[in-house]
């Protein structure tokens, strides 16, 4: 995509504007560099141009990060006769492993991250046809080095030095098929990843998009308790596909504008443990009971949605992706030392009377910071028993997946 104006700029860390944007003023400084003899007036992903629309959090920046950049270019182009400079050195700085980057989920993901300016180092890891995928992503003129890693004998070097390891490897739902079903193969597929996981980047943030997550993301903690090295603050289980079509369908329903609003999600990443929190959504809105039941059953099977609309030929790939690498990119925020990251994820949780629970959780550099509780208080009748209903499917997919992984040490 070829810029649109003479202008040049980049996204980095570890700088900082000459100025404090408002309320920004708590958060990591940002940079950004500007050549042009016309100023920008804004900033959208990978494209550059005189006038150009910031109303989109494409780039997975955030909101806070997107508003410091219009704060900024808007103090400095208050005076339209002068050319404007802005000093930004970029500095890539992490390492991101993709296990099962060869995948529908995982081809797209690693363009996503790619475009991160964050990213210094793309590993991509695959059983099988993952140096094709390398090869045509290391075209991409973006910061970061890409590697392939093809089979076992390269997992272990995929995987060090890594900051972030994203696991989307697994087999996908096809029509029909239920979570559940999925559990015997992809099961197995993630006990094999987070043992290398523990014994060659045991301090890295850990992203389980690989279902069934409610069961994945205990049978990864069971292996790294095994393994001495389970960081219940680094283990996530990407739920972000949820708040993300909560989001849209929302936005949709409700004729807002989509990057304003923002619907937390608990519970877990199937099914009926999927509970959006209306109620709870930015900007305050009303819904009748209708719209509540419609839009909470449309979000729950969003997934089916998708897996019959491809008709045998795929699920949720595309979304997933986009979803997966938001939440990477705020977790690489996190580790760069952003004092304002907020996402839902399914993790190890005490707010409820389950091991874990999705909810909105504030990450950090050392990983889940704190627990949103707020958004579990004041739920309407409908939230509550909607809450009470998911806990015993959800519980029974825990159990599950630690017995797996505690019959797999047995064995071994």
């Amino acid at each position: 995509m070829a810029a649109t104006s003479a202008a040049t700029f980049s996204i980095g860390t570890n700088v900082s504007f000459g100025c404090k944007v408002g309320s920004l003023s708590q958060s990591k400084p940002f940079g950004v560099r500007f050549n042009s003899q016309n100023y920008l007036k804004s900033f959208s992903g990978l494209k550059a141009a005189t006038s150009v629309s910031c109303e989109s959090d494409s780039s997975f920046l955030g909101k806070e990060t997107s508003a410091a950049l219009r704060g900024s270019i808007a103090l400095k182009a208050q005076k339209e006769n002068q050319s404007y400079q802005y000093h930004l050195q970029p500095q890539a700085a992490f390492k991101v492993a993709i296990l099962g980057a060869a995948g529908g989920i995982g081809q797209p993901l690693a363009l996503l991250i790619k475009m991160s300016p964050l990213v210094s180092a793309l590993h991509l890891y695959d059983i099988a046809n993952v140096k094709g995928v390398a090869a045509d992503l290391s075209h991409c003129n973006t910061p970061s080095q890409v590697l392939d890693f093809t089979g076992a004998s390269e997992l272990g070097s995929a995987l060090k030095g890594v900051d972030v390891v994203v696991i989307p490897a697994g087999v996908p739902r096809k029509p029909g098929m239920t979570r559940d079903d999925l559990f015997n193969i992809n099961a197995g597929i993630v006990k094999n990843l987070i043992e290398a996981v523990a014994d060659n980047c045991p301090d890295a943030f850990i992203h389980i998009i690989s279902n069934p997550v409610n069961s994945t993301v205990p049978i990864a903690a069971e292996i790294l308790k095994q393994k001495g090295v389970f960081d219940p603050k680094k283990l996530f289980g990407v739920s972000t596909l949820d708040v993300v079509r909560a989001n849209t369908f929302v936005a949709q329903k409700k004729n807002l504008k989509l990057i304003d609003v923002d619907v937390p999600v608990v519970g877990g990443h199937a099914g009926i443990t999927i509970l959006p929190l209306l109620s709870k959504t930015k900007p305050s809105v009303s819904f009748t009971d209708e719209e509540v039941q419609e839009l909470t059953v449309r979000i729950q099977n969003a997934g089916t949605e998708v897996v019959e609309a491809k008709a045998g030929t795929g699920s949720a790939t595309l979304s997933m992706a986009y979803a997966a690498a938001r939440f990477v990119e705020s977790s690489l925020r996190a580790l760069d030392g952003d004092g304002d990251v907020y996402e839902c994820s399914y993790v190890q949780s005490d707010l409820t009377e389950l091991p874990y629970f999705a909810s909105r959780i504030k990450i950090g550099k050392k990983g889940v910071e704190a627990f949103i509780t707020s958004d579990l208080q004041g739920l309407t009748e409908y939230e509550q028993k909607a809450l009470e209903a998911l806990k015993p499917e959800l519980k029974s997919s825990i159990e599950k997946g630690i017995a797996f992984a505690n019959k797999q040490a047995v064995a071994a």
